[in-house]
This record gives C-alpha cells, structure tokens and sequence, in this order.
C-alpha cells in the first residue's frame, strides 16, 4: 500500500510539473514581455527531469534490474531521455522554443503510459528468463536513445517543412518565437553555400537553416546508435532464441527505420541535397520510428511483444 501510494505520488507530480511547463513555455511565446513564465517553465522542466531520473532509479534499487522490463517503463524512460536531451539543448541555444515543441509530446508520451496502459503493466515485475541478461541494459537502453534522438531530428524536419511552405510562396513569418536563439556549430559555413539554402537565406530564414542542420546534426548522432543496438540485439537474440535475426515484426520495424534514415544520410552526404527533399524523407522517419517502437506491441505478436493487446 505504501508503495503504492509512493508510485501514485511520483505520478502525479510529474503530470503536474509537465503540464505547468507546457502552458508557461507556450504563453511564454506569446507573452515575451513576461520573463517569469520562461523562468516557470525552465524550472518545471527541470524537477520534471529529477522525478522522472529519480522515479527510474528508485525501480533499479528496489528491484534489481534497469527499468526496461515492459511497455511502460520504456515510455518512462524516453521521456527521461527526452527532458535530458531538451535541457542541454536549451541550454547551448538559450532558446525557449525547444520547450515549446518537446514538452507537450513528453507530457503526451507520460500520460498515454499512466492513463491508458492497464495498471498491472505499470507494476514493476520479475524479468521473464528471455530478459535475465546483461545484453537488456546494452541493447534496449541504445534502441531507447536512438530513438530519442531520432525523433528530435526528425521533429525539427517537419517543423522545417511547416515553416518552409509558406516562406518559399513568400509569405510572411514571424521567426521571434524562436527567442535567442544561437547559431549551431556549422551555421556560419552553411549560410556561405548557395543552392539550397538561397531562397531561405534571401527571404530572412536564417531560423530555418538552423533547424535543417540541428535535424541533421541530430539523425547523424541516432543513425549509428541505432545500428549498434540493432546489432547489439541480433546478438543477444543468438544468444536467447538460437537465430540472429527471425523477421518479428519489431526486427522487421527496426529495419525499415533504419532504410528511411539511411536514405535521408544518402541523400544528404552522397547527393548533396538539403532542405525540403531530405526533410521530407526525415519527416517519414518520424512516424515509422513510432510505428516501429509502440505501434508494433498493439499487434500483441512476436517475440518483442511486451503483452498489452496480446
């Protein structure tokens, strides 16, 4: 009961602590002149990122195992995953934006977990023989990043792509709700090519080159932690199931994820191409990375199923 009780807490603060930084960096945006609601939001974001360290650690000591037995736990640390990777980057850009667009889908990916998986998935239990080695923390934990990381690249191609569309008919558009936002590592380079990046750079959006690179600085960084853990997992498959590779559906998945991204590395390194044609292949990685990590265990099938649906 206490336990309980103690699990009850840590979810409701988080939900709290989340959704108070969801609303302060959106009317933050639209209030500049009130630097508290940054500050709100900033602050939110942060004890947000403690409960959720906190509460997958709490679960490794009292239990015994890294915390990415099932379903929900894996959604858990995601989303710790993803509040880590927004507050370094809010921090080397002093940008309110990143919160703006991160928070809202980590309070999504939470509350999706608390209130809509059956409450015994959300229990921690013993780890069925399959997963009793040390290949669980390795590969999972590496799936887990990549996708963290390739969701974020793959967001900001789509935000390219919305802003893009209505720049490139010469629209007006409003880049401030960017805030201070500083120019990446290789900003300066990028803005001396033509091609490209002419018509942005002509028509004042310079915003929207920085978000193609960091897409792109992004998908280099979770490409390869993705072909580890898929690697990773086609050992520690040898080793449980007797086969490197059996076409589950999540293997199959993780594949598929891996050709899109691989295509959009193709075509950014070897073709040469960059902005709307490369966002565009980034954007479909988006939705097959969900596809591939969630939409897979509704099947309830495979050796990967972590068994709602089932």
């Amino acid at each position: 009961m206490i336990l309980d009780d103690y699990f009850n807490l840590f979810k409701n603060g988080i939900f709290i602590c989340l959704f108070l930084s969801t609303i302060s960096y959106w009317f933050s945006l639209r209030f500049t002149n009130f630097k508290i609601l940054y500050d709100l939001a900033k602050i939110s974001s942060r004890l947000s990122t403690l409960a959720l360290f906190s509460f997958l650690a709490s679960r490794w000591l009292q239990y015994g195992y890294f915390p990415l037995s099932n379903l929900y736990e894996s959604l858990i640390f995601l989303s710790c995953l993803l509040l880590f990777v927004h507050q370094i980057l809010e921090y080397k850009t002093q940008s309110k934006f990143f919160g703006a667009i991160l928070i809202p889908i980590i309070l999504f990916i939470t509350s999706f977990g608390d209130l809509t998986l059956p409450l015994e998935m959300q229990k921690a239990s013993a780890l069925v023989p399959a997963l009793q080695s040390n290949w669980l923390m390795m590969h999972v934990s590496l799936m887990m990043l990549s996708y963290a990381i390739l969701l974020l690249g793959s967001l900001f191609s789509i935000i390219f792509l919305i802003l893009f569309l209505p720049l490139s008919k010469g629209s007006e558009i409003n880049f401030e709700i960017a805030g201070n936002f500083k120019e990446p590592i290789g900003f300066k380079e990028l803005s001396e090519k033509k091609g490209p990046y002419g018509a942005l750079l002509s028509a004042g959006g310079q915003f929207l080159l920085a978000l193609d690179n960091w897409s792109y600085r992004a998908i280099s960084l979770g490409f390869p932690l993705l072909t580890i853990g898929i690697i990773a997992g086609a050992v520690w498959a040898n080793e449980a199931w007797g086969s490197y590779w059996s076409w589950d559906p999540k293997e199959t998945w993780a594949l598929i994820t891996w050709l899109v991204f691989a295509a959009y590395l193709h075509v950014r390194l070897i073709v040469g191409w960059a902005g709307k044609g490369p966002a565009i292949v980034a954007s479909l990685g988006f939705f097959v990375v969900w596809v591939c990590y969630l939409g897979v265990n509704f099947l309830g099938q495979g050796l990967h199923s972590y068994g709602w649906l089932a």
